[in-house]
């Protein structure tokens, strides 16, 4: 019997990229899903102040030549790989000179908000689920954590219900602390329909175009729901703490033993 699958698609992953808590937990969980038997694999971007000597991160040759189209504008996506530390599994890295290379995250050294935030968003949240058809490694359990990845259940549903790659997937969402009171901009959902099997209404939830909209429009499109954070947006916990035909993990703390999302994944892919 084959091992079942499970793909972590994140804005931030320890030892790679810490900024907040959850950082910790993903990795922990990674780990964790490898030695209880489940097959991992997690998909996280490059940013320019993830060190690639020190990671011992190296180019992925036969996964060259995606090009993901975004607003109308074709990115070439290199993808790297690196072993996590300690584990015997690989963490696949999203690269682009135009949107990654920087060495800054979301704000410039001034603290200004990146006017492409939005476009980075949607350019990473494609490039993630073209990576896993270029690997031809069809998820039993996706699970979706940052705000960065919240278009992933959306697409998944609606763009991508199609794809063979996709058609078994169940998707876990974690809502977390909002961490910017920034906006995209009126166009993002616009930018968002990514090709005819999308349309406005799909994305109707993310139209506020904020930090809790990409959470909420996440959790919504999702199969099951974990909360990342003791203090997450007030509107956003009541409305997700008991969803109906959803599950739901309330917040465990960092030292948790990790067995409730353990039930969680076994219970989705059975």
């Amino acid at each position: 019997m084959s091992k079942k699958r499970i793909l972590f698609i994140a804005t931030e992953m320890s030892p790679y990229l810490e900024l907040t808590e959850f950082a910790e937990l993903v990795n922990k969980l990674a780990i964790k899903s490898n030695d209880t038997g489940l097959e991992v694999r997690c998909i996280m971007p490059r940013f320019g102040v993830i060190n690639e000597r020190r990671h011992r991160l190296h180019e992925v040759v036969r996964l060259s030549g995606i090009n993901v189209s975004v607003d109308n504008d074709d990115y070439p996506l290199q993808i790297k790989v690196a072993s996590l530390p300690n584990a015997r599994l690989q963490v696949y890295f999203l690269e682009n000179e135009d949107f990654f290379k920087r060495k800054q995250i979301f704000h410039d050294e001034n603290e200004k908000w990146f006017d492409d935030n939005g476009l980075r968003t949607i350019f990473f949240c494609k490039g993630a689920l073209e990576t896993v058809k270029k690997f031809g490694w069809p998820p039993d359990i996706i699970h979706c954590s940052g705000w960065m990845t919240g278009l992933i259940p959306a697409y998944i549903k609606t763009a991508y219900k199609r794809e063979a790659v996709f058609s078994n997937s169940k998707v876990v969402f974690t809502i977390g602390e909002n961490t910017f009171k920034e906006k995209f901009g009126s166009d993002f959902v616009k930018k968002a329909i990514i090709n005819a099997n999308i349309k406005d209404k799909d994305l109707e939830i993310f139209k506020d175009a904020n930090n809790t909209a990409l959470f909420r429009g996440g959790a919504t499109y999702a199969d099951a729901i974990t909360f990342g954070a003791e203090k997450v947006d007030k509107k956003l916990a009541e409305e997700f703490a008991k969803v109906r035909g959803k599950r739901v993990i309330p917040f465990k703390s960092i030292d948790t033993d990790l067995s409730e999302y353990m039930e969680l994944y076994n219970a989705l892919s059975s």
